[in-house]
């Protein structure tokens, strides 16, 4: 409880781009386009790998998981994001803010669990081709899908510590969503046993499927090597090409905000470089795949013509 002379915080105000008001239409208009790009870049993965029978493989599988996570993710920041740029800062109640806290702690975990889920595949594909229909499975595959899902709601367990906190006072947020770093730290509790518990799920989530993904691609490495063809080491990188993008761009993208220097002089280019994980990498997956995986264009441009074909016959 909140001492006497203490006021309990009821809601958290978000400061958004403070400094950046007079670009505010221009911010505007760059992150909704975005957010178009983003939402409708993925959904058109998922309809794609839903509805064709021929992109029904694990690795198309599991990118629509991935797009679906994007999405999710992307959906839980960037509108209320928009609607801080508009107003220059929004009040958000303690409950909102937890529960959009919750959905970054499940949406976020999420897709690194999927691309070290993909890393595998491909890894099995390349150096095990062989027992590659018999490991992947469509029983395996859901297995390793529901079971990233159910880890992520597990883990996330450390939001019911975070709603044991108290708020005394101050309640502004210099973010234009509800962190939990800078949460954490407006907090009049003891935080330390909560950020331990976060760094611990952190490392287990990030830095773990990382390291999965390092080994695999190491080994994937040695095994083109060994490929005496320069067609056959050529066909066995173009396989792996796409998600090995997608990797170097989200985990760098991570290791920009969270591994590199952090500019105390200016909070909005710490925002920024949150931005690449929340719209960047989301945004450069459907590009990714769309421009350089084969049957992806082959079915787009199917469906595109099929779309005109029964547009001209109405």
């Amino acid at each position: 409880m909140c001492e006497d002379n203490q006021t309990e915080v009821t809601v958290f105000l978000l400061l958004g781009f403070q400094g950046l008001y007079k670009y505010k239409l221009l911010l505007f208009i760059v992150f909704l386009l975005s957010y178009i790009v983003v939402v409708n870049g993925n959904l058109v993965l998922i309809v794609l790998v839903s509805t064709n029978d021929h992109l029904k493989i694990p690795m198309f599988i599991f990118l629509k998981h991935l797009a679906v996570a994007d999405v999710l993710v992307t959906t839980t920041i960037i509108p209320m994001m928009l609607d801080i740029i508009l107003r220059d800062e929004k009040e958000v109640s303690v409950t909102g803010c937890v529960i959009q806290q919750f959905l970054i702690l499940v949406f976020g975990p999420l897709q690194c669990l999927l691309i070290a889920i993909m890393s595998y595949d491909r890894f099995l594909a390349i150096c095990n081709p062989m027992r590659y229909n018999s490991i992947m499975v469509p029983q395996v595959c859901l297995k390793m899908i529901v079971g990233s899902w159910l880890l992520v709601f597990i883990l996330s367990f450390e939001i019911f510590m975070f709603c044991q906190l108290q708020f005394c006072n101050l309640n502004y947020i210099d973010h234009f969503f509800c962190d939990l770093a800078p949460m954490a730290g407006l907090s009049s509790s003891d935080t330390s046993i909560l950020l331990l518990v976060d760094f611990v799920i952190a490392i287990f989530v990030f830095f773990f499927p990382f390291f999965l993904i390092i080994i695999t691609y190491i080994t994937i490495f040695f095994t083109i090597l060994n490929i005496s063809s320069n067609s056959g080491r050529k066909k066995a990188f173009s396989t792996c090409s796409s998600h090995l993008i997608t990797v170097s761009i989200y985990y760098g993208t991570l290791m920009t905000v969270y591994m590199g220097p952090s500019d105390k002089s200016s909070f909005n280019t710490n925002k920024f470089k949150s931005l690449l994980y929340i719209v960047v990498t989301p945004m450069m997956n459907p590009i990714i795949y769309s421009l350089r995986n084969h049957e992806i264009r082959r079915t787009l441009r199917k469906n595109i013509l099929n779309i005109k074909l029964q547009l001209k016959t109405k």
